[in-house]
């Protein structure tokens, strides 16, 4: 990027996004860790994969970041202070409970990204408009599977 305006734009656009990926990514594996029940396994193998895509999503974010010219966050205490999302640290979170609440941050998380491709688009950052409408589509796709396991629970 040329503009030292847009790069600040981008960054703090992307970092707060990167901040909620991995706020859901802890609880995601949080409830991965804690699932129990007579759907243990499905619902144990299916938050391992949602974790995993996060997990490769956040990755992505921080070096288009770094890419564009940014700074990206350097703590857990700066993810805290920068995300939206909340986490849970309930002793026990029944298992629908954890998949609703997973469905409703993905919805929440999609939303904040669709935010980002508007400052992206802003400032002409097509690359970033890009890759955000992937990870828009993959939390969408997160949405749909927790949502339907969450079908007649």
């Amino acid at each position: 990027m040329d503009n030292g305006d847009a790069t600040a734009k981008v960054s703090a656009s992307l970092n707060v996004v990167l901040a909620d990926v991995f706020t859901l990514y802890f609880k995601t594996r949080n409830f991965h860790w804690h699932m129990s029940g007579p759907h243990f396994r499905e619902y144990h193998l299916l938050l391992d994969e949602q974790a995993e895509q996060l997990s490769v999503t956040g990755d992505a974010i921080a070096e288009r970041v770094r890419k564009v010219g940014g700074s990206t966050l350097k703590s857990v205490p700066h993810v805290v202070r920068l995300a939206r999302l909340s986490s849970n640290e309930a002793d026990f979170v029944a298992p629908p409970q954890m998949l609703a609440e997973l469905r409703n941050d993905n919805e929440l998380l999609a939303g904040f990204m669709r935010e980002a491709h508007f400052v992206c688009g802003g400032v002409d950052d097509l690359a970033s408009m890009g890759m955000l409408e992937k990870w828009i589509e993959e939390a969408e796709g997160r949405v749909w599977f927790l949502f339907e396991c969450c079908r007649g629970v």
